[in-house]
């Protein structure tokens, strides 16, 4: 069973297949086995990494609170443990927060990072009063609604059930990770540390829009964007055929030498 030290926390994580590095990050109500639709369609061209951060799935959950600052070392600590020096971290949701900060921590084992349905934390009063509005859209609606679609429920009852259970395996909940949105990177940061950056959204995200996630990738020059038509939120659950083939396109489109600062 592979385990990465991540400083004291004893953080699971999976390898499978071979050839250029793509690490998941998982949201708030995922863990490594949320990636089973991804594992099964990437790895026979890309090394597959999974991985549960503290208070997830597998990984240490026993200290008495969890930190969000915390999470992008746990990513960090698989990287260093598989010696990895050119990944492509995929994060979902609050996850590609996490995932940026692993990257502006370590930028020589990271060459992209792919923010799936969020902003990345960003620091920036623009993007911030966009997804603000997004939010309170958001909530107005029961959380499946903002994760699935109505139809993919309907027609889908046992994949939606699977979704719901997947949660259940956690200690840490999403209020362990809202201060990870807290003192984000600017967008000047980014660009300096030569981490290439690619937005992936859904056409139907009730979470984030994609008007403001257009005018992200419009800010961060250099950033490339991938808008799937019809998927929701949880477009790796509910539609992973093109969210994998996006992941995919992006790995070998994010392969390039990155520009020095």
């Amino acid at each position: 069973m592979p385990i990465a030290d991540s400083d004291g926390t004893s953080i699971y994580y999976e390898r499978h297949g071979s050839g250029p590095a793509i690490l998941f990050v998982h949201g708030s109500g995922g863990h490594h086995a949320a990636w089973w639709q991804q594992v099964a369609a990437l790895r026979e061209e890309f090394t597959v990494l999974t991985v549960d951060l503290r208070g997830f799935g597998k990984s240490d959950s026993s200290m008495a609170e969890f930190d969000g600052q915390d999470f992008p070392g746990d990513v960090v600590a698989v990287l260093d443990q598989e010696d990895i020096t050119d990944a492509m971290l995929v994060g979902q949701s609050i996850g590609s927060v996490a995932a940026l900060r692993a990257g502006l921590l370590r930028p020589e084992r990271v060459s992209s990072v792919v923010l799936g349905h969020s902003l990345g934390g960003i620091s920036h009063p623009e993007l911030r009063e966009l997804a603000a509005a997004d939010r309170a859209e958001a909530v107005k609606l029961p959380v499946i609604d903002r994760l699935l679609t109505k139809s993919f429920q309907q027609e889908r009852a046992d994949l939606t059930f699977l979704f719901q259970q997947m949660g259940t395996f956690n200690v840490a909940r999403m209020q362990d990770l809202r201060n990870l949105d807290t003192d984000g990177p600017t967008l000047d940061e980014i660009r300096a540390s030569g981490v290439r950056v690619a937005f992936l959204a859904g056409e139907k995200d009730a979470v984030l829009s994609v008007k403001t996630v257009t005018r992200a990738h419009e800010l961060l020059p250099g950033s490339h964007l991938e808008i799937v038509p019809d998927a929701p939120h949880s477009m790796y659950w509910e539609t992973p055929q093109p969210y994998n083939a996006a992941v995919a396109r992006l790995r070998r489109t994010l392969t390039a030498p990155k520009e020095t600062a």
